[in-house]
């Protein structure tokens, strides 16, 4: 813990709030103690807002449909997955036994979880200022190399079309299934009460993506028959 402290160059005031942000919910599941879920809730509204404010900052032209565009392939969570390689955060999990033996100390999804409790956490013990330096150091960087150029957000895609037409989407849960530290997501997407698409994903983000691909998929379709 303290090593990572010294590379945010941070004095957490509350440790256990840096430990729950690192803590798996299998570890939780077998220590009776918090998993970094809440965490990851916090973490993920900051990050937005954070993304928020630099991309309206950094392109004053940009209207609001390409900003959309831009945050999303910069919170996606290929993206997560790099700035937590950046902080090596993969070797402060703290993992259950079995999730450390099935090789969750690599899963891509876990990684990303972490970074965005990381965030959260940051931000509930040291403020704003404190996690903007944290975002600017590990985030900006990759944001102005554009490296995740190749992200591909069918979710503002179909809000676009939809809107376009003046009609509702709404993105619903459908099922969850697997075991608290590995479950699989599904995800509805519904266009005025209409079912248009499902997904599937690790996480809901990417079930919400999948929803949408498979809409607009279905929409494309409908379009070439008229």
């Amino acid at each position: 813990m303290e090593e990572l402290e010294k590379f945010f160059d941070l004095n957490f005031n509350d440790k256990e709030l840096l430990k729950t942000a690192l803590t798996h919910s299998s570890y939780a599941n077998e220590n009776n103690c918090e998993s970094n879920e809440r965490l990851e809730f916090i973490g993920d509204a900051v990050l937005d807002l954070l993304m928020g404010k630099y991309l309206y900052l950094k392109y004053p032209k940009n209207h609001e449909g390409d900003l959309t565009k831009k945050r999303a392939k910069n919170v996606c969570e290929s993206a997560l997955v790099e700035y937590a390689m950046k902080c090596n955060l993969s070797d402060f999990l703290l993992l259950g036994k079995g999730e450390e033996k099935s090789g969750g100390r690599d899963r891509v999804s876990l990684q990303a979880d972490a970074f965005e409790a990381l965030i959260g956490a940051v931000y509930l013990d040291k403020g704003y200022e404190e996690t903007y330096k944290i975002f600017d150091r590990v985030v900006v960087p990759s944001v102005e190399d554009e490296t995740h150029d190749n992200f591909v957000d069918f979710k503002s895609y179909l809000q676009e079309l939809v809107q376009s037409d003046k009609r509702g989407l709404e993105y619903r849960l459908h099922s969850e299934s697997g075991p608290s530290h590995e479950k699989t997501f599904n995800i509805r997407v519904y266009m005025d009460e209409i079912l248009m698409g499902e997904g599937s994903g690790k996480s809901k983000k990417e079930a919400e993506q999948s929803a949408a691909e498979v809409a607009l998929k279905k929409l494309a379709i409908r379009s070439m028959k008229f």
